[in-house]
């Protein structure tokens, strides 16, 4: 059995994305013959080239840091956003999602990490958004928010991650019970990478990027 049909056995419901960053074609396409469809990119010009050249029934995913001048290359195929952390990026989402006649789904990135060098929102940017994006829906008709993501502290102390992945989720649901009652959409709580996918999953995502474990190290 192979390693990506293990992951998947231990994971169940939850969703994989395979993180296929620096990667070439040829590692992607051995893993899409063994079914993975969704594949996370965190760089705009590698996605796009991968793209043009891999199958069309991939499901892309931007999972790095994204800068608003870069939102329009990847508005015409991206599946999901991962890594909205301010208005300003999601403004320029729904501008270019119009302009493609699409409807892009985002997730927005939360700080949880003790690292001051990871992006992402602190509680009140958070309501901030949540508050736009429920009274002014139709300014934002080409956007659904559908759930949260964080990365958690690169360390090897387990319970600091722990806690890290307890405090996002209850934000997640924060958000779903204050805010987003009765939009079904907002479902994800994406955490967990290949060191730490399996707490991420007990503590509750619905969805894990994973690279290392299924492509080698980088």
């Amino acid at each position: 059995m192979s390693v990506y049909n293990d992951i998947l056995t231990e994971l169940g419901n939850v969703k994989l994305i395979a993180v296929s960053k620096t990667k070439p074609i040829e590692s992607i396409m051995t893993l899409y013959d063994e079914g993975q469809r969704m594949f996370g990119e965190n760089k705009v010009k590698e996605m796009t080239e991968k793209y043009e050249t891999l199958p069309k029934d991939i499901e892309w995913h931007l999972i790095g840091h994204l800068q608003t001048n870069k939102v329009k290359y990847i508005a015409p195929f991206v599946n999901m956003i991962h890594a909205v952390d301010s208005l300003k990026l999601l403004f320029e989402i729904e501008k270019q999602a119009a302009a493609c006649r699409r409807t892009i789904k985002v997730l927005l990135q939360m700080h949880i990490a003790q690292e001051e060098t990871k992006f992402g929102l602190d509680t009140k940017e958070l309501i901030e958004i949540l508050e736009y994006y429920t009274t002014n829906p139709d300014l934002l008709k080409h956007i659904r928010i559908v759930g949260l993501m964080g990365m958690a502290t690169n360390t090897d102390n387990q319970e600091m991650v722990r806690r890290e992945f307890k405090d996002l989720k209850n934000k997640f649901l924060y958000a779903k019970q204050s805010y987003l009652v009765g939009y079904t959409d907002f479902t994800e709580l994406s955490m967990g990478m290949s060191s730490d996918y399996k707490m991420a999953v007990e503590v509750g995502s619905t969805m894990v990027r994973i690279g290392s474990l299924l492509f080698g190290s980088r």
